[in-house]
């Protein structure tokens, strides 16, 4: 039998009081700091050595106390501990992707940010602010993180505040808006990529231990191959309904970065901001560098739940006028091209009224006299009307909108310009290009220098003149079709500054419109879906996802954009892409915010008695679409038939769309399809709406209840002559 000699026992006797104390010493210099929505938490610690970490983002508990015992769960060592830092740092202690890389003034290259303070403040019912300061031991520069919660929709906007007060300029080598900690078994990504015509196409993946990086270098219109959207589903991936599901958005329309790293103690390390790329960012003395805002949710629900999270979130906190009516119209692009004057626009106007939609969007061509712009070759920039086509200038056409009872709307694309323009030649150093080398053009344009207060003037004051001239104006549609090839700014006195300044000045020419015209409908536009975020979205009040508008196509991508934005906000037009019969290409631009871009001239009278009456049916079910809950009930990569429905707030009113995606023989709904979202205690009568004139439903009007139409369903008879079903399910009172 093996003994302890007296002077043994008392060594034992001192490392056990040792360890006491030191446990006791932590607890008390430990500080817990809980950041809550509804559903959810994440717990920040600060440890004995003032690093703040995150200890635990999931379900929220019951008991706020036991927030404290969290960390003492997961067993941290001296090995791992740097791994959950809140806002990883490098060139000290971390081994892993840093949230923050400087070099200071000295050009030492070391960061190590603690603890100093925190605040919380509250904004409202609703909206908490967590502030926290960090600050660096040596020098002189500190960070502030963000965390502002969304209460009720369990949504979090995250962002850093940077600054510092040495005696130089500080250069910041990477400057993240968001650092978060994930514990789970697997983790399984859902991102995007794609092209013109080709947006939002989805793929899924296990992450594996290692670094996936989603990014962007293209400048403006930054996600045309990749949106700054994904979803994380924690341990396997989530359906519709099931799953425990993490969705993110960078609100930034420029370069992004996303790093998601599984660390060598399976966790997952997700880091997202502005790209480095390019972009070392030189900040002088007392300046704050804000970064664009991380939106986040977490859900335990599925994707359909996250996804009603951050619909509700931006209807309600982040688009312009989120919680009203939206303009249905007709644009006059597939109908004449740049080939149009004012009698045949005057045509137009009357069509508008006569379709019964609210406004008449007038698109490319109305500019430019020197060059005129009668193609995509010249005339950009050249901001005053041309006379040949419109000689009464736009007043012409809001007082002939005004007098047929529609709104008036218009085209511009103030953030180009064409080689061949005035402007160009007047003003060769605001164009974005590299002094010695060829240019090289996307859609024959340049870009124009945004980092420039001269040229954030001229932008702003293209808007600022067109409703001063036309206080009838009523809509904008703003346009971006370039990228940025051969960076370089004749105005930035740093180059690497340049692509991220370059975003924030687009932002102060947005601001100052939004002061003086703050609820104007504007549509975000980039010759396609490749500018859809929400730093961009707070200043629209809708988006154009795709310039492919064949119906089957956009049918998937309007699916995928639901995920992340609210149906109010997608432009959905008819056109006449594809082989699809009228009816099929009205229903899928119902799906969204409503909007016609065919020859209404031209169409046969029951085509267009059906698109005069789709408009009706359009406004009958227009507060479910634009303001409702919104379920996906079949997806389209799953099945014949993709099937998603609307139900207002008061559950009384709901809309279901049906579509065939697949034209195989014997392709339909052989089986009912579950409706979700109604009152089980409420009967609704089921009806078939938006029938093209004279055909006749094969499906017979019915009152259920509500808990059977979600336990049973409805089969609404999708097969090879009836292509799109919409179902009209309304309250009994």
């Amino acid at each position: 039998m093996n003994t302890i000699s007296p002077k043994g026992f008392l060594r034992w006797i001192a490392f056990v009081f040792f360890l006491a104390a030191e446990t006791i010493i932590a607890k008390a210099q430990s500080i817990t700091i809980p950041i809550e929505t509804k559903q959810n938490a994440m717990v920040l610690r600060v440890s004995a050595e003032k690093y703040l970490e995150t200890i635990y983002f999931g379900d929220k508990l019951s008991d706020k106390n036991e927030y404290s015992a969290i960390a003492g769960a997961y067993r941290y060592n001296r090995t791992t501990s740097g791994y959950n830092s809140a806002y990883t740092t490098s060139g000290s202690l971390n081994l892993l992707e840093p949230a923050i890389s400087v070099t200071h003034a000295d050009g030492n290259k070391s960061l190590d940010l603690k603890y100093v303070s925190h605040t919380v403040t509250k904004i409202s019912d609703d909206i908490s602010l967590v502030s926290i300061n960090l600050k660096d031991s040596l020098y002189d520069f500190e960070v502030t993180l963000n965390y502002q919660t969304y209460f009720n929709e369990n949504v979090t906007e995250q962002w850093s505040v940077i600054k510092h007060h040495e005696k130089h300029d500080v250069v910041l080598n990477k400057y993240a808006s968001a650092n978060l900690y994930l514990q789970a078994g697997s983790y399984w990504l859902r991102h995007y990529h794609g092209d013109w015509e080709k947006e939002m196409r989805p793929e899924e993946e296990q992450l594996d231990h290692g670094i996936k990086t989603l990014d962007s270098k293209l400048g403006t219109r930054a996600d045309l191959f990749g949106p700054p959207v994904f979803m994380v589903s924690l341990n396997k991936p989530s359906t519709e309904d099931e799953g425990e599901v993490l969705y993110g958005n960078l609100e930034w329309s420029g370069n992004y970065r996303i790093d998601l790293e599984v660390d060598p103690s399976n966790n997952l390390r997700l880091i997202a901001g502005i790209n480095n790329y390019a972009s070392d960012y030189v900040l002088k003395p007392g300046i704050e560098f804000i970064t664009p805002k991380f939106v986040y949710t977490l859900a335990d629900k599925g994707k359909g739940a996250a996804s009603r999270n951050l619909q509700t979130w931006a209807r309600k906190y982040k688009l312009v006028d989120g919680e009203g009516p939206r303009l249905t119209l007709l644009n006059n692009w597939e109908s004449t091209y740049f080939d149009f004057n004012e009698d045949k626009l005057a045509g137009i106007l009357k069509d508008t009224k006569e379709l019964g939609v609210d406004l008449f969007l007038l698109d490319d061509g109305w500019f430019g006299n020197k060059y005129p712009r009668n193609d995509d070759h010249a005339g950009l920039g050249d901001w005053e009307v041309n006379k040949a086509k419109l000689p009464d200038d736009i007043a012409f056409l809001t007082k002939t909108a005004q007098a047929d009872g529609v709104k008036f709307g218009i085209w511009v694309e103030p953030e180009m310009v064409n080689p061949k323009s005035e402007l160009y030649e007047k003003h060769p150093d605001w164009v974005v290009k590299q002094p010695q080398r060829p240019e090289y053009y996307m859609r024959n344009q340049l870009v124009l220098d945004l980092t420039n207060p001269k040229v954030q003037d001229f932008v702003f004051g293209i808007i600022d003149n067109l409703f001063t001239k036309n206080p009838g104006l009523a809509y904008i549609k703003w346009d971006c079709n370039s990228i940025i090839y051969n960076a370089y700014s004749a105005y930035e006195s740093h180059q690497s500054n340049f692509y991220t300044d370059y975003v924030f000045g687009l932002y102060k020419v947005l601001d100052r419109l939004r002061v003086k015209y703050p609820k104007v409908p504007m549509m975000l536009c980039s010759g396609g879906g490749g500018r859809v975020d929400y730093g961009a979205l707070k200043y629209f009040t809708e988006y154009w996802p795709s310039d492919n508008t064949e119906p089957v196509e956009r049918i998937f991508i309007q699916w995928e954009n639901t995920y992340f934005y609210p149906a109010l906000a997608s432009s959905n037009h008819v056109t006449n892409w594809g082989k699809e019969p009228l009816k099929f290409r009205v229903d899928v631009a119902m799906m969204g915010k409503l909007g016609f871009d065919i020859v209404i001239s031209k169409l046969k009278p029951d085509e267009l008695a059906f698109c005069q009456q789709a408009v009706k049916t359009y406004k009958q079910f227009s507060e479910a679409i634009w303001h409702g809950d919104q379920y996906r009930l079949q997806d389209p990569r799953d099945n014949d038939v993709a099937s998603i429905m609307y139900v207002d707030t008061l559950k009384s009113t709901t809309i279901m769309f049906n579509y065939l995606v697949n034209t195989r023989y014997g392709a339909g709904t052989n089986l009912p399809i579950r409706l979700k979202g109604l009152d089980p205690d409420k009967t609704y009568a089921i009806s078939e709406v938006n029938l093209y004139p004279g055909t006749k439903s094969s499906i017979p009007d019915a009152t259920f209840t509500g808990k059977f139409l979600m336990t049973v369903g409805i089969n609404p008879d999708v097969r090879e002559r009836r292509a799109s079903v919409l179902i009209g399910v309304v309250e009994m009172k």
